[in-house]
Parts: C-alpha cells; structure tokens; sequence
C-alpha cells in the first residue's frame, strides 16, 4: 500500500516591499522622469512644475530615499537614442542605485512599443520597478507587462497620428507656398515680424561675398579657408569652414528670393529619418517668397560657372588673379604657378600646364612667366580703349539678341505639352497592365518606349533650361564688360588686377610667343608676347 504524500506550507515572510533582513530598516531608492517634446514656455512652464512636484512627492514619503529627477527638454519620445537624461537613469537603474521610477505616463516614457517593453524587461530582471501614475500601473505587478503593452500601442498610434498631421500641415504651407527657414543654421536671415525670412544685413555680406569670391575664380575650399582665417563664424556658428558648406550656399536658390519646397520628407516617423526627395512626393518652386539677397542675375552666373568647372580638366586655385584664368591651347587643362629659385636674387613666379607631365606625351605648351602676363594683359587692354566707341557701338545687337528668349520660350512650351502627354500615357499603361491580363513581354515594349520618349524630352527640357542658363551668364558678363570700358577714359598705364578680374574670362597659350585674351562678353583677341 503506498504512502499519502505529505505537503508541508512554509509561509512567505518576506514581502515585496519588506527589508530582506529583520530589524534592519532599507529605504527604497526612488527617482523620476520628466520630459516635455517641445522647448515653448507653455511647455517648459509644465516641465518646472514636473520636477517640482516630483521632488516634493518623493521627498515626502519617509520609507523613500530621494535620487533625482532625470529629465529631458524638448526632445520627441519616438525613440530613446537621443535621450541623455532618460538613458543616464536607464544606466544609474541598471547599476543598482535606484529601485523604482516613478513616470506621469506610458506617452512620456516613450511612444515605441518597443523601447518600453524592452526597457521595462531590463529593469525587472534587476528588480527595478517603474510606476506609471497615469494609467496605475507597477511593472512588477503581474497584469502590468499586458498593460503597459496595450497602452503602449495605444501612445505608438497616437505619434502616428501627430506625425501624419504634422506631415499634412507641412504640405499644405508648401502647397500654399509658405516658406520657412532653418534660421539657426542658415546664414543671412532671421525670422521677420510676419513670420517671413528678413534679411540680416551682416550675414548677407558674407553671402555677397562668398559669391564674389568664387566668380573672381576662387574655389569653394579656397572661400572656406579664407572665411575660417577671417574669424567669420559658420550658419550654425562654429569656427571652422568647410568647403561644401561654401558649396551649398551657392547653390542654394534662397538667397535669389526663391524657394524650392519639400526637398526631402520623413519616411519613418518614428527614427525621423529623412529621405532626399526624388520625385516620390511633388516638390514646389516659390519665386520672389521672400527678399533676395543676391540678384537673380549674379545666381545664374554662379550655375553657369559651377557647371563649366565641373567640365573643366585640372581646375585649380590659389591666391593670385591668374589661378583658373589661364588654359592650354593643347589638352584644355588649367594652368598652375610654380616658384624658381625661391631661395635667390632670381625667384620669379611662372605658370604652367597642371597636366604637364600627368600623361604619356609631355604636353608642349611652353610655360608663362607672370611678369610677361601682365604685360600683354595691359598691352591688350589699351588696344580696346582706342577702339572703344566702335566696340560699345557693336554692344547693342549683342544685348538684344542674348535677351531674347521667343525661340527658347516656344520649344519649352511644345516639349512640356509633350511631357504631359507621355506621362499621362505612361500612367495609363500601368493601370492597364494591372487591371487586365496583357501579355508581358509587349506590355514591356511598350512600357520602354513611352518611358525612353519621356526621358529623350525631359533631356531635350534640361538642354533648354541650360542655353538659357548660357545666354544669362553671358548677358550679365556681356553688361559687367560694357560698364567697365565706359568707365575707362584714358589708357592704362600698369596692370590692375581689378580690371584683369572684371574682364578676363580666361586666356588660351597657344604658342611661346602667342596667347589668345578671351573677355567676359565672349570677345577673343590674339595677341603675341
């Protein structure tokens, strides 16, 4: 006959909130967290009071031993990566010296289900308990992982929600064509009474200058070197210039008084992380939005220039007048300076081909001294001052006809048509194609050949767009060129780098003894040195 098992019960003695060892009194480490999402005085009024009243909460009951209350100003709660203060109690908790958080809610501890749960699971497996007021939930509670998980949900959806209405406003301004600007980071304008950019007078001088710069030939990190000697602070004020900071200024349309609206969009909201917009979602050119700080005009030559050095081989710059002026008559390339006999009474500076040496064949160009340069450069200039009434005479046709745009007008408007047409038809072909069982392989023909009619117009849009890009440049230089010879009554009698700056595009070494002047209104002179 078996024996009746015996269960003996041995009563619990230690309860969850009791000290481990008897007659020994432990206070409960407890801190808190506080946080608001914006950095407005509304806001910041209620993160006083958060730490307020949890200071004072904590303090006050006499079993809990004050930590602190860690807080966080101003920072969204879809992610607790950028959170220093929440991650620092995460750590000191983890670390064992705090026993329970106490939070106003599941929303203001984080909005991502799964940073609160797994945060949540990190601390109970230390014993760390979180108390969330709002919603009367410990995590050490047994429905308190099923909770938290719901109302977490629940937080996760409602940032979904701000975000999308966030994401709807925004477009709807860009729509409107409201611009905003980034005015902590962004050099020469301040937000203005009525909400749209101002003109901050001392930082457009820097822009004005930074424009100057590169078309007297300057390079982008040539402007940034010079910017960061001249102690001029950065757009998001720090000392030290960077050469594509320099670049997104000029390329920015901005500072003409235009806007281009959307460049890039959110594409999770809860990393924030951003995408460069590529036709995904539409984008809105706003012209005259605000005040222009560089006229529309000096933006084109800018463009103009960009691209002509993006195409040019071996462009390079230094410090002197010359650098990116002279070119060889034989490979194209950029002519650079070198110093003989630095160290004696024969130093002279001399100009050379960049690719010289860089090829197989030795490039036969001979090199250029700079003293000889200037010579000619004075020689030249003169020779068109005693021409000058029937040179000025000539101007006029050449100004009307870089004006006029009818031609470049009317081709635009046709391919533009056509674009649409084709779009529309692409549009269709897909919607066909999943709608109805097509055959595949002469949907795909005919898919391709809409799409390549589309990209042959579109280039044929982009070519126009850059004549016109051409035709503005060399109107601005043409009138720049025009202004400086009328200014000059009498000939020159020693080289003015100004003048060189002002009227020379670039000079071509053809030979020892000649070299070609090409000047900013497009006019060559040959001439024998």
């Amino acid at each position: 006959m078996a024996t009746a098992r015996a269960v003996t019960v041995i009563p619990a003695i230690v309860g969850r909130f009791t000290p481990a060892t008897s007659g020994v009194v432990t206070m409960k480490k407890v801190a808190a967290y506080a946080r608001v999402s914006t950095d407005n005085d509304e806001q910041l009024s209620s993160f006083e009071a958060q730490m307020d009243y949890y200071t004072r909460y904590i303090k006050s009951n006499t079993e809990w031993s004050f930590i602190e209350v860690y807080t966080d100003e101003g920072i969204s709660a879809t992610s607790t990566k950028k959170r220093d203060g929440f991650n620092r109690m995460i750590a000191d908790a983890l670390g064992g010296k705090i026993d329970l958080i106490i939070t106003k809610s599941v929303s203001r501890f984080a909005r991502n289900t799964v940073d609160t749960l797994t945060t949540v699971r990190q601390l109970k497996e230390k014993g760390v308990e979180v108390y969330f007021e709002k919603e009367n939930i410990y995590t050490l509670d047994s429905k308190g992982e099923l909770l938290i998980t719901i109302m977490s949900s629940l937080a996760q959806e409602e940032s979904r929600s701000i975000s999308e209405n966030v994401t709807w406003g925004q477009r709807k301004r860009f729509a409107d064509g409201k611009v905003s600007l980034p005015y902590k980071q962004f050099l020469g304008y301040e937000k203005g009474e009525d909400g749209l950019p101002k003109i901050v007078e001392k930082e457009a001088a820097v822009i004005r200058m930074i424009y100057k710069m590169f078309l007297e030939g300057k390079t982008p990190s040539g402007i940034a070197k010079h910017l960061t000697l001249s102690k001029i602070p950065t757009p998001g004020g720090k000392e030290i210039w960077q050469a594509s900071t320099v670049s997104s200024i000029l390329k920015n349309e901005k500072y003409k008084g235009d806007a281009i609206l959307q460049k890039s969009f959110t594409i999770d909201f809860l990393t924030k992380k951003k995408k460069i917009n590529e036709g995904e979602i539409p984008q809105y050119y706003v012209e005259n939005s605000h005040p222009a700080i560089i006229t529309p005009e000096v933006f084109d030559l800018v463009q103009h220039e960009i691209k002509k050095r993006k195409d040019a081989k071996g462009y390079k710059t230094s410090s002197g007048c010359f650098s990116g002026k002279i070119v060889c008559g034989k490979c194209g390339s950029f002519y650079g300076s070198k110093v003989w006999h630095s160290t004696s009474k024969y130093r002279r500076t001399i100009w050379q081909c960049n690719s010289k040496f860089k090829n197989n064949e030795k490039c036969g160009t001979p090199h250029l001294y700079e003293d000889k340069i200037k010579q000619a450069f004075v020689e030249v200039f003169n020779s068109i001052i005693e021409n000058k009434q029937d040179i000025l005479a000539s101007y006029e046709g050449i100004i009307q006809a870089l004006t006029d745009t009818t031609k470049l007008d009317k081709e635009s408007f046709k391919l533009q048509s056509e674009l649409e047409v084709i779009s529309e038809m692409l549009k269709k072909c897909v919607e066909e194609n999943a709608h109805s069982a097509l055959n595949q392989d002469e949907y795909e023909e005919r898919y391709k050949a809409l799409a390549e009619r589309y990209e042959n117009i579109k280039k044929g849009l982009e070519e126009i767009d850059e004549k016109r890009l051409e035709r503005s440049a060399k109107h601005e230089s043409s009138i720049a060129f025009i202004k400086e010879l009328e200014q000059r009554e009498s000939l020159i009698i020693e080289f003015d780098e100004n003048l060189w700056t002002g009227t020379i595009e670039k000079i071509i070494v053809n030979t020892k003894e000649q070299i070609t002047f090409v000047f900013k209104d497009g006019m060559e002179i040959e001439w024998n040195i």
